[in-house]
């Protein structure tokens, strides 16, 4: 089978291929060593750079992979790290947060696009994919646009809250984690069982309603969504009154959604590490482990957070003891539910 040429007697190329060009300045044409040269750098960093943006290791040193476009931002990665505003370390790991972010914000847009096309179009989904496969470039100036926007708002939001929180924090050279958050999990009980009688296109409504209605919920109080782990969130606040508003209103909101599955929940004050965009530590697992054995419709907490609630003294507010339970991991656990009375 002849392979399909131009005018000029080049390969003809498709139209996937033409605007994935158009996104990287053109087709490959340096290969690792051409690359590294032209960035005034070492082929260990081109790689390093390379790998940490996610992409497959290079198996070929002959096969031209870069564009000029790639040189360029090559170039500054090492500019940068020359002038010493940020070791080789922190570059690359400022090129895996981006990269990891960008990677399934590209996935979600694209599959959000294909669910638009497929209702809009009334058309099967593989045909909705082939859509927006071809006319992807057209959303491709408000995407750009939109992400701008989102990083500038939110790197805002976080430098002010940073700002406050700072002026509040004295160093203690006893205390690990200085970063003292309420955080939780809220997840859906026996979501295995209730996904398997669901049709494909049940699940996706029911995974999409969910998380939607936990992004939204959590972020209207103030607090944060951490990430989504398979049928569970994490979210996370600043102070405990905003994580006690967050997971009781998120359990509220979730118990009203039509379909849904029965839900619950933890909630934890404590110190916690941050870092890569999520968090760690002890109370991050024991949040976890509480999460997994809360009554349905409950929220489960700590002794030590069910003290610091009472304190709080916020009425409608109601801490009852539950039972000690063994955690696997943690041990014997005295354990409290809470609950807002409306």
């Amino acid at each position: 089978m002849m392979e399909a040429t131009g005018t000029n007697g080049e390969p003809e190329i498709g139209k996937v291929e033409r605007y994935t060009q158009h996104l990287t300045d053109g087709a490959p044409q340096y290969t690792l060593k051409e690359a590294a040269e032209r960035a005034g750098t070492s082929t260990e960093i081109v790689r390093m750079f390379w790998r940490s943006m996610g992409f497959p290791a290079i198996q070929s040193e002959e096969k031209p992979i870069f564009t000029a476009y790639d040189v360029d931002v090559i170039r500054a990665h090492q500019e940068m790290a020359n002038l010493g505003s940020a070791d080789s370390t922190a570059m690359n790991s400022l090129i895996r947060a981006q990269s990891y972010f960008a990677d399934r914000q590209v996935l979600w847009q694209y599959e959000a696009l294909v669910e638009m096309a497929a209702k809009r179009f009334g058309v099967d989904e593989i045909s909705a994919r082939y859509y927006v496969l071809d006319h992807f470039g057209q959303y491709e100036e408000f995407l750009m646009y939109q992400m701008k926007y989102a990083w500038r708002r939110h790197l805002a939001a976080f430098l002010r809250r940073t700002e406050v929180e700072l002026e509040n924090m004295h160093f203690d050279e006893d205390v690990e984690m200085p970063l003292i958050r309420a955080l939780g999990f809220v997840d859906l009980v026996s979501f295995t069982n209730t996904s398997e009688k669901l049709t494909p296109h049940e699940l996706a409504e029911l995974i999409q309603t969910f998380e939607f209605t936990c992004r939204d919920v959590i972020s209207s109080y103030g607090a944060r969504t951490v990430k989504m782990v398979g049928d569970a969130v994490l979210y996370i606040a600043d102070d405990l009154l905003t994580g006690v508003r967050a997971v009781t209103g998120l359990i509220s909101a979730l118990n009203d959604a039509p379909d849904m599955p029965n839900v619950r929940a933890s909630l934890v004050w404590g110190g916690v590490l941050s870092r890569f965009g999520d968090v760690f530590g002890p109370n991050v697992n024991l949040a976890s482990r509480l999460c997994s054995v809360a009554p349905q419709g409950g929220v489960l907490l700590d002794s030590e957070t069910a003290t610091a609630v009472a304190r709080l003294a916020r009425p409608g507010l109601e801490v009852s003891p539950s039972d000690d339970v063994e955690l696997r991991g943690i041990g014997a656990v005295s354990t409290f539910t809470l609950r807002e009375l409306r």
